[in-house]
């Protein structure tokens, strides 16, 4: 062989060689970091770690609305490849068709994330994502429990599938509640399911707590009380509003019909209305002490002032407004006890119509009260630069104006609060708010004590009565609006009062919603439902009855109120 041609050999093995060595140093040193990085970005991504919603809770702590761990399994259609009678396994587990998962793969073949069921529980996704199915992940996710169910639904309200609030408190509060999502970074393998966490980016931060005002023991009482009296009298929809009269926080809110935030399927979106934020309905005879206070402030009226009522009836217009009887000469206070048509109306007559008006706003009707509550209304009061006498008289007892329960509620804790007005909250206040004076002390403690009389025997609030506390209330009976004006046979029942009366601390208001034709009078059909309520929300707030003689009195003469109907040994 020519010396040229060994040399040759030796030239090329020598180079290829050196090729050799050069493509291994290469790959050892130079192209490390980008092999490295290429590997991470089809291994390693970045993962969503939910925050915890914050909790809900009563007054005193106990839980309205509570988030708890679950987990929803989502598909990569890029990644499965399987047919049908390889899905039966992750079908049933899904309790869902295998054809309706193919069906999801094959027309969102283009996409990357596609949700395949939310919200199993923890036990139900380990056992899917132990079939190890390639393209079948599950990521934790939160979902929202009401202890309360449908008691305390309308106030909370409740959250989407995504936790985020629709309805009510969840809604109004819905950012402070709802804090914000970590990220964490993973490694995944080739089926898509986590091996490790690598590290975390950004810690997920947990939504506030949310204390409302309300206290769950008066709110289930309030609530069976409402949904016993609905189901009995077969009314139409009600509503109860208790409120603490020193502090304007609400105590209990509750309404008829109601629905389970914890499963609404086949919801009726009707039953979702929290009635007492926003449901108007003209107030009818509850708002005539608001009409005999502004009479004691134009300096023409006391309680004892006497009016003529005769012949029982006054004529107004083309009108005529009758009382049931002819009730003759009788004072402010008796106008109050007999809920006289014919003496409000002489007495709104006699006064200056704009300052009934502004009284009436003053006291919070026609705006709302400021909750924040989604969806509150805040009614209507009619402003006329000229009145006809027959709108003034309409107005001074209760028609042509509308108001919700919560706003009447408010209005009455101001007479009961002794003429100042607290913000209505339905949050819990750590800290007892000053208040703005409406009215003087002095005439709101008189309108009180004429109020007084409506429950005592005479008045037409007597079902109001509770046996161990005084209570002062006015009774309200409207009838509803239809289509060709006033239904003659579709009523609203009221009554708002307070107790005890001679230092109130409670205020409640009773809206029953066209009640059975029989018992339609306010007197008949919401009074005795305050009655209980009241009762029962005095003695869980401990408060020192005021009736004791009368109480003494009557067990002296009954002992089976006391020993149950069992007589004593």
């Amino acid at each position: 062989m020519p010396a040229w041609r060994f040399s040759l050999v030796v030239f090329l093995l020598a180079g290829l060689a050196v090729l050799l060595i050069w493509r291994v140093v290469s790959l050892q040193l130079l192209e490390t970091r980008f092999l490295q990085n290429q590997g991470d970005a089809r291994t390693i991504r970045t993962q969503n770690i939910p925050a915890y919603r914050g909790v809900i809770t009563d007054r005193n702590g106990e839980p309205l609305a509570v988030s708890t761990p679950v987990a929803s399994i989502w598909i990569n259609p890029k990644h499965m490849q399987g047919l049908v009678q390889d899905l039966k396994p992750l079908a049933k587990l899904l309790e869902m068709p295998a054809a309706s998962i193919q069906k999801k793969i094959i027309d969102n073949r283009e996409r990357g994330f596609v949700y395949l069921r939310r919200h199993m529980s923890p036990e139900q996704a380990k056992a899917i994502m132990a079939l190890k199915i390639k393209g079948v992940n599950n990521q934790q996710e939160y979902k929202r429990y009401y202890p309360a169910a449908e008691v305390a639904a309308h106030l909370v309200g409740f959250t989407n599938i995504d936790d985020r609030g629709q309805e009510g408190l969840e809604l109004a509060y819905d950012e402070w509640l709802r804090g914000s999502e970590g990220s964490k970074r993973v490694l995944k393998d080739l089926h898509g399911s986590v091996i490790r966490d690598i590290d975390q980016q950004r810690e997920a931060e947990s939504g506030k707590e949310l204390t409302l005002s309300i206290d769950m023991r008066l709110q289930y009482m309030a609530y069976r009380e409402l949904k016993s009296m609905l189901q009995s009298s077969k009314a139409k929809a009600g509503s109860v509003v208790v409120v603490d009269s020193y502090t304007g926080e609400v105590l209990a809110m509750v309404n008829q019909p109601s629905y389970n935030p914890n499963n609404r399927n086949r919801l009726n979106p009707a039953h979702m209305r929290n009635r007492a934020m926003t449901d108007v309905f003209e107030p009818g005879s509850t708002v005539k002490p608001f009409t005999v206070l502004a009479a004691l402030e134009s300096g023409k009226y006391k309680p004892t002032t006497l009016v003529d009522t005769n012949p029982g009836y006054i004529r107004v217009g083309k009108k005529s407004l009758l009382d049931p009887v002819n009730y003759g000469v009788i004072d402010v206070t008796k106008i109050l006890t007999k809920s006289s048509q014919v003496g409000i109306s002489k007495m709104a007559l006699d006064i200056d119509e704009q300052s009934t008006w502004e009284l009436f706003g003053r006291f919070g009707l026609g705006r709302d009260v400021g909750s924040g509550f989604p969806g509150e209304r805040a009614g209507q009061m009619p402003s006329r630069a000229n009145w006809r006498p027959i709108e003034i008289v309409n107005f001074a007892f209760g028609y042509g104006l509308s108001v919700t329960p919560v706003q009447l509620a408010q209005a009455y804790a101001v007479l009961a609060n002794g003429g100042l007005m607290q913000p209505i909250s339905l949050l819990r206040k750590d800290q007892q708010e000053q208040g703005v004076r409406i009215v003087n002390t002095h005439q709101a403690k008189q309108v009180v004590a004429m109020l007084k009389t409506v429950t005592e025997k005479g008045g037409t609030g007597t079902g109001a009565q509770i046996a161990t506390y005084t209570v002062a209330g006015k009774t309200g009976t409207v009838h509803k609006v239809g289509s060709n004006g006033y239904a003659d046979d579709k009523y609203r029942a009221i009554f708002a009062g307070m107790a005890p009366a001679d230092n109130p601390r409670l205020v409640a208001v009773v809206m029953i919603d066209e009640p059975g034709i029989e018992m339609y009078h306010g007197g008949e059909a919401a009074a005795p439902l305050f009655s209980k309520v009241m009762a029962d929300a005095l003695r869980l707030l401990d408060v020192t009855p005021d009736k004791l003689s009368e109480l003494k009195e009557a067990v002296a003469a009954k002992p089976e109120l006391v020993t149950g109907g069992r007589k004593s040994a």
